[in-house]
């Protein structure tokens, strides 16, 4: 079962025990996400558990993804989902929104390391970036500026088409879910000086120096995108 740890006593360290059991199987089993999982009579004879605390385990690695359970059609091996870790980010973020805002400029300060990191990557695959939706999604928030409008999808889609050709879909997920959890607690955060023309012109600099293929001035641009919105989340 492997070493469990000291501070856990009893059933609690024998479920965390299975648990890794569980894990360790997957592993070394060189299943991937999709895979179907063993029957659970299979898993109660090699993990040498009864049924109850095998099915307490499943449903304990089905909440952090590890393991997909579907009704009716069996038990597979989870794909990587943020979900719990976006639920966690909103909580402890809405919290910070009601007190001293350090865990929300932290997350920016996160989102900021991410996306001026990368920059070079972005403009080395410039030839595979939809310019003609970045140039629309800009038009559309400042279109929507003029009338003193926020557009919010036009804003997740510019950050989505610059870097959706790098490939990575972990990157474009991380980047999603800090761009919803800022977004859930936009209404509650001070905007004295943070407006839908302000918001669109930090794109409209980011897209410039995109087309320029400005390295520093593409960082330059990022950084000035976050500092804007570092400033409402200062106090």
């Amino acid at each position: 079962m492997g070493t469990v740890d000291s501070t856990l006593t009893g059933a609690r360290a024998n479920q965390r025990a299975l648990q890794e059991s569980i894990k360790r199987l997957i592993v070394e089993r060189g299943l991937t996400a999709g895979s179907p999982m063993p029957p659970e009579r299979e898993l109660i004879e090699e993990l040498a558990v009864s049924r109850h605390p095998l099915r307490e385990a499943m449903k304990a690695l089905e909440a952090l993804g590890i393991v997909d359970i579907r009704h009716g059609h069996g038990t597979y091996v989870g794909s990587v989902s943020l979900s719990g870790f976006e639920a966690g980010l909103t909580f402890h973020s809405a919290l910070s929104a009601r007190g001293d805002l350090g865990a929300i400029r932290d997350l920016l300060e996160v989102r900021q390391v991410l996306e001026t990191g990368l920059a070079p990557r972005v403009l080395a695959a410039y030839d595979d970036i939809d310019v003609a939706g970045l140039t629309e999604a800009v038009e559309t928030m400042e279109a929507a500026a003029a009338n003193d409008r926020y557009e919010p999808d036009a804003d997740w889609r510019f950050h989505e088409t610059i870097y959706k050709p790098l490939g990575n879909k972990l990157v474009l997920d991380l980047l999603q879910v800090f761009w919803r959890v800022f977004r859930s607690l936009d209404a509650q955060l001070p905007s004295d000086e943070y407006t839908p023309a302000v918001n669109a012109s930090w794109h409209r600099a980011i897209l410039d120096a995109l087309i320029r293929r400005d390295e520093p001035g593409l960082i330059a641009a990022i950084d000035d995108h976050f500092r804007g919105i570092r400033a409402r989340v200062s106090g």
